[in-house]
């Protein structure tokens, strides 16, 4: 017996005594809390997104499609980059304006090869506007969850307004609870007992966002 079966053979028992005609988990709880804070516009919630982003001390920047090239080959050259990693799924035409090194998401790469990986590109699932807060899933264009945490440096595109939502239970309809979810909020850090922070502890040090929009950007 695996930890999964282990941990589900657990769960049945502690659910063993429920009566069959209790009521059902969907019902169980009232649902009637406040979807998102205020009513804002499709601008005004972009907007709120990036001042949050920018709160959390990510470095936001904004372009047009035409312009992501552009900005992304500016932004590894202004860190210094020699080397990024690139999803499988990431368009072709974002890093074309870089002769930055690729390297490939790998299965076989451990955590210290990414270690020694300058950046990482991907896109995002969602992005939470109240919250300030990024969401990836796994998706061809974002990679394994330990792409995003060993690099000391993500630079995530996020596509507005279509991958922006204003709330966290908006969010939560759109998800797949089944994919593996990292959340982030702003760059890793921690304080400790004296409250002096500390970053890049738990993932990378500096995160930048783009926002990135049709021809006639946000």
């Amino acid at each position: 017996m695996n930890s999964r079966d282990l941990i589900l053979a657990r769960v049945r028992r502690a659910l063993s005594d429920v009566p069959r005609d209790d009521t059902p988990y969907e019902q169980a709880v009232d649902r009637d809390y406040v979807r998102e804070h205020g009513n804002r516009s499709v601008e005004e919630t972009v907007e709120l997104l990036a001042e949050n982003l920018a709160d959390y001390r990510a470095i936001v920047h904004r372009c047009t499609t035409g312009e992501l090239p552009g900005v992304l080959a500016g932004i590894l050259a202004a860190h210094g980059s020699a080397s990024v990693v690139v999803p499988p799924g990431l368009p072709p035409e974002w890093l074309s304006a870089t002769d930055t090194a690729r390297v490939e998401d790998s299965a076989v790469s451990t955590a210290y090869d990414l270690d020694e990986v300058d950046s990482v590109v991907t896109a995002c699932a969602l992005a939470i506007a109240e919250t300030g807060t990024i969401v990836l899933d796994g998706g061809p264009d974002q990679g394994r969850r330990r792409i995003t945490l060993v690099p000391d440096h993500h630079i995530c595109v996020v596509r507005v307004p279509d991958q922006v939502v204003s709330s966290v239970p908006q969010a939560f309809e759109l998800l797949d609870p089944a994919r593996p979810l990292t959340w982030i909020s702003g760059p890793s850090a921690t304080s400790d007992i004296e409250l002096d922070r500390v970053e890049g502890v738990h993932g990378p040090r500096t995160l930048e966002v783009v926002l990135v929009g049709g021809e006639g950007s946000i």
